[in-house]
């Protein structure tokens, strides 16, 4: 199953492993069964700490328990969890096998004091860069607290669940039988949801903090170099950021930041953020600014209100709150969004599999999802607002070379139609003869680019017809000492590469507006 490489590999991961334990499988008659009892041989036979039982009676085949004798300990993947989720697998391993995690001490003891009873299940298809994310959450979650059981489920597996659940999202959470979030989500996410008392506690303890020197709000590329920058200046630096690394976590393939060949949106998400662990910033993550209140004279601190009801003051801002996927903003679309509407194709891709789907928008990123579509649906019909596609040549010689791909030009979807369960159709409408036409299909994927996230900054901060925070060639915003850097701002061409260098430099500008105004 596993080729030299990966066992070399992942052996050296498991000399890590220092208590024993067992793998119970799960078995059928299936080809799939073949392929995971070829798996689970393969990671048994790198280690004498793990042994493997087959005699397993769970509902779900294949599938495979992790148990440490007495750990209580309720982990399960079912299905084969490579792809993405290969990394998830090596972690459960460890985790179970008493390597320690690397998350924060304080987290670790929120985990271990969640009381009740908490049965998790994450639907995850392999193609999915957001999936790993939720099943490594919730399975330590499961290693540290006996109350919390997970099972990571393959919904390209077990499509019989799938279609009885109305899944057409991934990831999508159950929590004792019902639907509890869809979405990435971490476990500090997971447990301000399942741990009541959360927010009151994170609010406490952030309306305790000092001033800032430099404040950023955001943790895409912007806010992590800017953050960088400002840290090593050293001076009081904070990141309250939503999620840490943005939008740049709903990337799949990244092959144009400089020096770096491939990657991918998580990879380099979590390396931004380990960089700038390396340096003394206060990072407070889960934290959605709300409003903004301007120092009211030179020199004065600015306070930025967050929705958790706390506030944070600074000498100096920098906003780099970056952008989110723009909507077609029709009837219905928010309505059917996780059952049939999608906006990430790699990741919701797989659960379409011999299904119709429409791609909205005609550039490379909606081009580029309907090829990868193509491969996977019945049938894909693109449709693009203006007259001819927007996409590098390239692509479009390569979606046009596809026998299952209906381009539609000159069209505005006008409305998302459904059975109150799921999408079945979308309306859309030639805006050369005006007349309204319906497509049958399944799945609808929107790729019409990105807003700018500066809602909260209205009527106080200078924002362009279109959103987005004018700046200066400092990144200086109207109002003195408060910086902007990023997909938020004015700067033309949204790219990775861009932010980096914007929010360095809004950092270097920071700092030099700290010192001329001491």
């Amino acid at each position: 199953m596993l080729d030299a490489t990966l066992k070399s590999q992942l052996q050296a991961y498991l000399e890590k492993v220092i208590q024993p334990f067992e793998i119970v499988a799960s078995l059928d008659d299936s080809e799939k069964s073949t392929e995971l009892l070829a798996l689970l041989n393969d990671i048994v036979s790198l280690t004498d700490k793990i042994a493997l039982r087959t005699d397993g009676t769970d509902s779900r085949k294949p599938s495979f328990a992790l148990n440490r004798p007495n750990a209580n300990i309720s982990l399960r993947f079912a299905g084969i969890p490579m792809g993405h989720e290969f990394t998830s697998l090596v972690l459960a391993l460890l985790q179970v096998g008493g390597h320690p995690s690397k998350l924060e001490a304080d987290v670790i003891e929120q985990v271990k004091a969640i009381e009740g009873e908490f049965r998790f299940e994450t639907y995850f298809s392999l193609s999915c860069q957001n999936c790993p994310d939720v099943v490594q959450a919730l399975n330590l979650m499961a290693v540290l607290n006996p109350n919390i059981q997970h099972v990571a489920i393959d919904g390209a597996l077990f499509q019989e669940e799938v279609e009885a659940r109305q899944i057409m999202s991934v990831p999508s959470i159950y929590l004792n039988g019902e639907l509890f979030e869809s979405g990435r989500m971490g476990v500090e996410e997971i447990l301000a949801k399942i741990d009541t008392g959360a927010s009151a506690r994170d609010a406490e303890k952030l309306a305790a903090k000092e001033a800032f020197d430099v404040l950023i709000v955001g943790g895409g590329p912007a806010g992590a170099a800017a953050a960088i920058y400002a840290a090593r200046k050293g001076i009081r630096t904070g990141v309250a950021a939503e999620r840490f690394g943005g939008q740049v976590l709903d990337t799949m393939a990244i092959e144009n930041f400089i020096s770096v060949q491939e990657t991918d949106g998580p990879k380099l998400a979590r390396g931004l953020e380990e960089h700038v662990r390396q340096y003394e910033v206060d990072i407070m993550n889960l934290q959605r600014a709300s409003a903004l209140i301007p120092a009211q004279e030179a020199g004065g601190l600015h306070e930025v209100l967050l929705e958790n009801g706390a506030s944070l003051k600074s000498k100096t801002l920098i906003l780099s709150t970056g952008a989110r996927w723009r909507e077609m903003n029709v009837p219905g679309e928010l309505q059917y969004r996780g059952k049939g509407v999608a906006y990430c194709p790699h990741c919701d891709g797989p659960l379409f599999k011999g299904k119709r789907v429409a791609v909205i928008g005609g550039g490379n990123s909606g081009v580029e999802a309907a090829i990868d579509l193509a491969g996977i649906v019945a049938h894909v019909t693109l449709i693009e607002f203006d007259s001819q596609l927007r996409a590098d040549a390239v692509l479009q010689k390569k979606l046009n070379s596809m026998p299952n791909v209906t381009i539609i030009t000159s069209a505005l979807t006008t409305e998302v139609l459904g059975d109150g369960q799921k999408v079945n159709a979308l309306v859309y409408k030639d805006r050369i003869s005006e007349q309204l036409h319906t497509v049958a299909l399944e799945g609808i994927f929107v790729q019409i680019g990105l807003l700018p996230n500066s809602d909260w900054l209205k009527g106080v901060v200078e924002l362009s017809p279109r959103g987005e925070i004018m700046v200066d060639a400092k990144g200086q915003t109207n109002i003195p000492g408060v910086f902007a850097a990023g997909d938020v701002t004015t700067v033309p061409y949204k790219q990775i590469v861009i932010a980096v260098g914007e929010g360095a430099k809004a950092a270097l500008s920071a700092f030099d507006h700290l010192i001329r105004s001491s």
